[in-house]
């Protein structure tokens, strides 16, 4: 993990059962003081070990807190009782860690039992009361909340690592990280990469955060990045991104030849921003049209409906009664702003939304241009770097900050090695965008920009 003479090297964490050998030999650089109370002067002579117990309870310490700044003082104590702790001691504290913060499978068998001793009434019985369906239904939700709620470890993570276990997850089995680090900053890498092993790409971010892997290392065929830091502010004109996609492709093909596919499952931090700004400013002009053409005449040049008909019809006739409005894309505005991001709940408003959504969101990765290059942060990010607009997946990242910052959706952005030079340099030079076949469908009927176009791929099988 340390970095070399190599003036810049990249350096990979292979999963933690892996990593602890060396993490042991390790110790941290600093000196450290610690209260012969709480600690044990080893045979060596030099070094005091801490008690284990204490050591593990600032382990559960760590685990249980997810406030910023409480955490950070008690990670650094759990750090250096870590490091005190013989080697025997390290490996029983893993363990410690490995058993006692897993799943209660006897919990989940029970709840299974449960389940699967319940019989869903089918369609033709409708002889039984609303009450009986009521109470069923209430036994079913019930009984798939408690499971999911067992199915997760002891805390539930978000896409930032929050805590030892989240840690524990993203370095574990089917999971590597990969750092370009540079000796003036020992140590710390200047760009790191979060990887997952999977079988297909996938489609949403709870995927790879909450699950265990499903399949087996040997089984992978995807390397996915769901996560791409950088570390230092003062760098960020520099695209060290693109030498650390390239070298991390390199390598993962070397150690693991059967993984063929290499992709993102990326956030679209401005696309809701940038919506809600055209719809409120469309519904402003289409009000004012009204009233300066009440027989139905011409509008403003300036004016635009973001909808097709279907999708207003759809809207207007979902909407609730509350959103008395003339327009679809005043409704669309007012279920988007509404509070707690009600429209989440509702099948029905989820399936008005998805068709303009969906295209909308296409629109604005493919055809929505700043200096001739594309508008969105992360989709500039990847499309310099050589990689093509591959997929839209719909409600990918329920999160608070998900739907805030793109309506629940996430793409897929794919790296196909043959081309990653020439998708590169053709967005450099003209600002090109290369897409399947499937994000092309969504803007079929949409205007060109007149600055760069975008490529048909095919899509990925």
């Amino acid at each position: 993990m340390r970095p070399g003479n190599d003036p810049s090297k990249l350096s990979s964490f292979s999963p933690l059962s892996n990593e602890i050998n060396q993490m042991m030999t390790d110790p941290p650089r600093k000196q450290r003081s610690i209260d012969d109370s709480r600690s044990n002067f080893s045979a060596s002579g030099n070094h005091y070990e801490r008690n284990f117990d204490i050591v593990k309870e600032s382990m559960g310490l760590a685990i249980s807190l997810n406030k910023t700044e409480s955490l950070d003082v008690v990670l650094d104590d759990f750090s250096e009782g870590y490091f005190s702790l013989s080697n025997e001691n390290r490996k029983k504290l893993v363990t410690v860690l490995a058993k006692e913060y897993d799943l209660n499978r006897i919990q989940v068998r029970e709840l299974l039992k449960q389940y699967l001793g319940l019989e869903l009434r089918s369609g033709n019985e409708g002889e039984s009361s609303n009450v009986d369906d009521e109470n069923m239904f209430s036994t079913f939700y019930r009984i798939e909340r408690n499971l999911r709620q067992a199915l997760k470890p002891t805390y539930n993570a978000v896409h930032p690592i929050s805590n030892l276990l989240d840690l524990k997850r993203r370095l574990g089995v089917g999971r590597r990280c990969f750092g370009y680090f540079h000796p003036a900053i020992p140590g710390e890498p200047l760009i790191f990469i979060e990887v997952a092993l999977l079988k297909n790409v996938a489609q949403t971010i709870q995927e790879v955060l909450l699950d265990v892997p499903s399949i087996p290392e040997h089984e992978a065929a995807c390397a996915l990045f769901y996560s791409i830091s950088s570390t230092q502010p003062g760098l960020a004109g520099i695209n060290l991104g693109k030498f650390l996609i390239k070298r991390m492709i390199t390598l993962v093909k070397r150690d693991m030849p059967q993984v063929s596919t290499f992709a993102t499952l990326s956030p679209i931090p401005g696309f809701m921003q940038w919506l809600l700004s055209k719809l409120a400013s469309q519904s402003v002009m289409a009000k004012v049209d009204n009233m300066e053409q009440p027989t139905g005449g011409p509008g403003s040049a300036f004016q635009e409906n973001l909808l097709e008909p279907d999708e207003e019809r759809m809207l207007k006739n979902s909407s609730p009664v509350t959103y008395a409005v003339k327009n679809g894309m005043e409704v669309m505005l007012n279920l988007l702003t509404s509070k707690n991001y009600e429209w989440t709940s509702s099948a029905e408003l989820l399936s008005a939304l998805k068709p303009p959504l969906m295209r909308l969101c296409a629109r604005y990765l493919l055809q929505e241009k700043k200096r001739g290059k594309a508008l969105d942060s992360v989709a500039n990010f990847h499309l310099q770097n050589g990689a093509m607009v591959e997929r839209l997946n719909w409600m990918a990242d329920r999160s608070e900050k998900g739907l805030h910052q793109s309506g629940g959706i996430m793409v897929n952005y794919v790296y196909r090695l043959e081309y990653i030079e020439q998708y590169a340099q053709s967005y450099f030079s003209t600002g090109h965008i290369h897409a399947s076949c499937d994000i092309r469908h969504y803007i079929m009927k949409e205007p060109e920009e007149t600055t760069g176009s975008t490529g048909e791929e095919p899509a990925l099988q």
